[in-house]
Order: structure tokens, then C-alpha cells, then sequence
């Protein structure tokens, strides 16, 4: 199969343009970038674009607007939060190792901490779930139900830190799902790799919980990787 055509529209292309700029520091932590009118003059358009590529580098974290005073970069590295994470997996594929790294890592203390503490509601929730995901009609609602699912089981820890955090993963990771979406085409086996986290949930097994976890964390992630030219556009490195 061929690789999709990406229809970039010209906010699409400044906005990822001024973000490797800022990120790989042609434009300084803390330095104002140039004004408007030069700036969109420098790129080649319009303030109207230049203003719709601020609005989202400001959402992102990367720079902040003070009226009067201008644009500037902000300290993303310190002062920067997990709402980048979409920015960067995009940018930079390696990003994406890294999330599948504190994936599994705390993946695993949600499924222990789950047995522990899940109730009869929160079981019977993860149940319905694992048919959800075995129901899905195509590849996309799987993936979907599947996300779900941990949503669930982060939310049967009765630790509403931890549902947030995996709030912030699934951040980093839908932006470009359709590009991981291997494990997903298959909806009776990927319901099959939840089943065993449900069940040692509702066993109150917490030992099994993280075990199986891991199992599934590990089954996904190998085949979410891609290597070489196999690697989707969206996912391969920018230079």
C-alpha cells in the first residue's frame, strides 16, 4: 500500500515550521520573535495565517502573546506540560518509545492497584468494555474501546491522579493512532489480550493484574512499532 497523500493546508505548514524553529532553538527560550509583519513577510504569508499558527503554538505551550509587547518563547522544557506530548510524537518519532515506556511502567501499577480496589460496578464496567472492543466493527472502534477500557481500569484504582495521567498518555498517542492501529484489526484477539487483565481484576489478583498488564503492554507495543519505510509518514522522524 502506498502512503497516504498528507494535504497540509498553509497554517498546517507555518505552524510546523515555527515549531521545529522553536524547538530546535533557532528561536530562543525567552526571546520575542520578530514582529508580525516581518514574520509572515519572512514565511511568505499573510498576518491572518501567521495569527490562526500563534493561537495553536500558545495551546501547545510554546510561546505566549502579550499584547503590546509580542510573541514570545516560552521556557517549554521547564515550564512545558504533557499537552506537548502530541506536538513532539509528531516531530520526532522517538517521543513515541518514551510514551510506550511510562505506558507500561505505570499501566502495571494501575492494573495492580485496580485488583485491589475495584468494586462489583468497576468489574462488571471492565466487562462491558473487553465486548466493546471484541464488537468493534472496524479497526478504529476497537482502538477506541480499547483506549477505554484502560480509562476504566485507571478509573476502578479510585485514584483519579492516575486516570488523569492516562488522560495525558492517550494525548500523546490518538493524534496519531491511525498509525498504530496493528494491534486493533483483529477485534476477537484484541479483546482477548483485555480479557485476562478484566478477570485477574475481578479475581482481586493483584500479582496477576500486573502480569497480565504487562503481557498486554508488551504484545501492543511490538506491534505498534514500525522500523525503516514501513514507518507511516506521520511517524517518521523530521529532520
Amino acid at each position: 500500500m502506498e502512503d497516504p497523500i498528507i494535504r497540509d493546508t498553509t497554517v498546517d505548514a507555518l505552524e510546523r515550521r515555527l515549531r521545529d524553529a522553536i524547538i530546535d532553538g533557532r528561536h530562543a527560550v525567552g526571546a520575542l520573535l520578530p514582529p508580525e509583519r516581518e514574520l509572515a513577510a519572512s514565511y511568505g504569508v499573510n498576518r491572518t495565517t501567521l495569527k490562526h499558527a500563534f493561537v495553536r503554538l500558545m495551546k501547545s505551550g510554546l510561546v505566549e502573546t502579550r499584547h503590546g509587547v509580542g510573541t514570545r518563547v516560552r521556557d517549554f522544557w521547564r515550564l512545558g506540560t504533557a499537552e506537548l506530548l502530541p506536538v513532539l510524537v509528531l516531530r520526532d518519532d522517538a517521543w513515541l518509545g518514551e510514551i510506550f515506556e511510562v505506558r507500561r511502567q505505570v499501566g502495571t501499577l494501575i492494573g495492580e492497584l485496580a485488583a485491589r480496589r475495584a468494586t462489583a460496578e468497576d468489574i462488571a464496567a471492565l466487562r462491558k468494555q473487553v465486548l466493546a472492543v471484541r464488537a468493534g466493527a472496524d479497526s478504529s472502534q476497537v482502538q477506541l474501546a480499547d483506549a477505554e477500557f484502560h480509562r476504566t481500569l485507571a478509573r476502578a484504582t479510585g485514584n483519579r491522579v492516575y486516570l488523569l495521567m492516562m488522560n495525558t498518555l492517550f494525548g500523546g498517542y490518538l493524534p496519531v493512532r491511525q498509525a498504530l492501529a496493528q494491534p486493533f484489526q483483529d477485534a476477537v484477539a484484541a479483546a482477548g489480550r483485555l480479557h485476562p487483565v478484566a478477570e485477574a481484576v475481578a479475581a482481586g489478583d493483584e500479582a496477576a493484574a500486573r502480569q497480565a498488564v504487562d503481557a498486554y503492554m508488551t504484545d501492543t507495543e511490538a506491534l505498534m512499532r514500525f522500523t525503516g519505510t514501513q514507518r507511516p509518514p506521520a511517524l517518521r522522524r523530521r529532520r
